[in-house]
């Protein structure tokens, strides 16, 4: 939610009103969404769309519905066209389906951005600096990533540059995980990052997650990652 809102301020939104989606406003039916919310509440004028748009329980409501509620109620509404690029419709489906296959270069063309993660750094099992790769674990709150494996990574919020890193996206089956984490360790710096809200923009796929014997075996893998990793940046492999 941080994100979207940063991304609507930046596109000049003056104010995003955020309803909590309970039990209670998942049942409201498509007449009261419109009566209740969007009239009584926030008092709309002008209300644009999707083409595609829907509301109320069940998903009762759509453009048609909102029309007529709008020439009853003394609000206009427009449907926004639907925005392609290179001939593909533009939608979140589209955006979640190349993340999930690895086309980070689609899916940066259908966001407009490269993919990005933000979250707390909170404290770990600390299981990377045990084996010599100490790593920032950021807090998702739930959320499910459509990506999973190692990546490049670029982490903003901590300096006043990107700074190169990598990254693991996923359960940590080689120590039995059961969530889906994210894990970053920095590339040349060592830094307190507890309390940290950092950004972690992907920049490429190294692998696929894996479960390793050992956790030797897992510590080497992890080297070779951090090598694939400063071959991705152009950075020089400290002597």
């Amino acid at each position: 939610l941080r994100d979207k809102v940063k991304y609507l301020a930046a596109a000049g939104v003056d104010a995003v009103v955020c309803v909590t989606f309970d039990k209670r406003f998942a049942a409201l039916s498509a007449g009261a969404f419109v009566t209740d919310l969007l009239v009584q509440k926030l008092g709309v004028r002008f209300i644009g769309v999707g083409d595609d748009f829907r509301f109320g329980a069940r998903r009762q409501g759509d453009y048609a519905l909102l029309q007529q509620a709008g020439k009853a109620a003394g609000f206009e509404v427009m449907s926004t066209v639907t925005y392609t690029e290179g001939g593909r419709r533009i939608s979140s489906t589209a955006v979640r389906e190349a993340l999930a296959q690895d086309r980070l270069v689609e899916a940066e063309m259908l966001l407009g951005h490269p993919y990005r993660l933000s979250g707390r750094v909170v404290h770990g099992d600390a299981l990377g600096r045990t084996i010599g790769f100490p790593t920032a674990n950021v807090s998702l709150k739930g959320r499910q990533a459509p990506i999973n494996g190692v990546y490049a990574v670029e982490v903003y919020g901590i300096a006043d540059r990107p700074l190169p890193g990598v990254a693991n996206i996923g359960t940590r089956p080689t120590v039995a995980g059961l969530r889906q984490r994210l894990e970053v360790h920095l590339l040349d710096v060592d830094m307190n990052l507890y309390g940290c809200h950092i950004e972690v923009v992907i920049r490429a796929k190294v692998r696929n997650e894996q479960r390793f014997a050992s956790l030797d075996d897992l510590k080497r893998q992890i080297a070779n990652d951090v090598v694939s990793a400063r071959d991705y940046f152009g950075l020089a492999t400290p002597q």
